[in-house]
């Protein structure tokens, strides 16, 4: 047997020696690991969202229609309510020495519709402080005179200013008196830049009347801040200036007027003042004279213009005048305020005057 043979013979002894020795012990050990182990986990996550979904919804819309409805009226209905419809207009305050004529002038109103809108005859007397009703009046006093312009002694046809309105722009200077002053003869005359001033210092021969001389007053021009805030809105028109024209105890005339080169055309002057006309103080307050006549005032217009007229005393007044020029000139145009009775204080707010060319609209 050779020595290959001899080692094979060998392993295989040993090998079923291996076999025969009997089944192994089988041991069970449990190791504690107390060693953090990072551990994969796999975690399913949640999330809420919210779906929009696009579902085709039929809408109607509500629209708002103005509907007119044109109605017949019966004419027996409308011919009732125009006979019992109150016509548009004011009430005038009837003053002293007024008429039915003058309040017509001053109005513009025909003097039978006055009569027939307020029950009246031709014969029926006016008393001072009665309340007319004036059919389409606008409140505002007015004078209808008109006059030549390049001659006080000329005459032409009267204007009528019935179809025309007030048209372009303010021809006065310094028209509401907002700019400079200067001192005319004393410093008790404050007069504004553009305008001039006289003042009457003769015997007061007016009937009735308190006798005596006319005394000149003072005249300021007074800026908003010197008056009394409640009386702010009364004594100043336009802007934040007016002229305060004053003096007690005495009776009183002076003027205020200015000259303007006018081409040929018809005009209109306005004048706005209020009639400070006090009688005395009771408790601090004005009471103010009752007699139209306390404090009166006429326009302007050359060597004419108006008459003199009672004022609402207490009051914002305005008074206009219509007037034609024929050829380009100058022309003198203002207003007068006088006093004729004895009061505690005579005084004149005067602001907003204003000059203007009448056209047809």
């Amino acid at each position: 047997m050779d020595k290959r043979t001899i080692l094979v013979v060998v392993l295989i002894q040993l090998l079923l020696l291996a076999a025969c020795a009997g089944e192994p012990e089988i041991v069970e050990v449990t190791r504690v690991v107390e060693q953090e182990v990072p551990a994969t986990v796999e975690v399913t996550r949640v999330v809420t969202e919210t779906a929009v979904i696009e579902v085709p919804v039929e809408v109607t819309r509500l629209v708002e229609v103005e509907v007119v409805v044109t109605m017949t009226p019966d004419p027996t209905e409308t011919a009732a309510a125009e006979a019992t419809a109150t016509p548009d207009g004011s009430n005038y305050t009837v003053q002293s020495g007024d008429t039915l004529p003058l309040i017509a002038s001053k109005t513009g109103a025909n003097a039978n519709d006055i009569l027939e809108a307020n029950n009246l005859t031709a014969g029926t007397s006016l008393v001072v402080g009665q309340e007319l009703f004036i059919p389409e009046w606008d409140g505002v006093e007015r004078v209808a005179e008109t006059t030549s312009t390049p001659a006080a002694t000329a005459t032409s046809p009267p204007v009528s200013t019935a179809e025309l309105v007030t048209h372009g722009p303010n021809l006065f200077p310094n028209p509401s008196f907002e700019g400079d002053w200067y001192f005319h003869q004393f410093n008790e005359l404050q007069i504004p830049v553009g305008w001039q001033v006289v003042t009457d210092e003769g015997p007061n021969t007016l009937t009735p009347g308190s006798g005596g001389n006319f005394l000149r007053p003072e005249i300021r021009v007074i800026p908003e801040s010197d008056l009394p805030p409640a009386e702010r809105s009364l004594f100043i028109f336009d802007g934040m200036k007016t002229v305060k024209a004053f003096k007690g105890g005495a009776p009183t005339s002076f003027s205020l007027f200015t000259d303007v080169t006018l081409q040929p055309g018809t005009y209109r002057l306005t004048v706005r003042f209020f009639s400070d006309v006090v009688a005395g103080y009771q408790g601090g307050q004005k009471q103010f004279a009752t007699d139209s006549l306390a404090g009166e005032v006429r326009l302007i217009h050359n060597n004419g213009g108006t008459d003199w007229q009672g004022t609402q005393i207490g009051q914002r007044n305005t008074r206009t005048y219509d007037f034609t020029v024929t050829q380009t000139s100058t022309v003198r145009l203002g207003a007068s305020f006088r006093n004729r009775y004895i009061m505690d204080n005579n005084g004149w707010f005067i602001d907003h005057w204003s000059l203007q060319e009448l056209t047809v609209p």
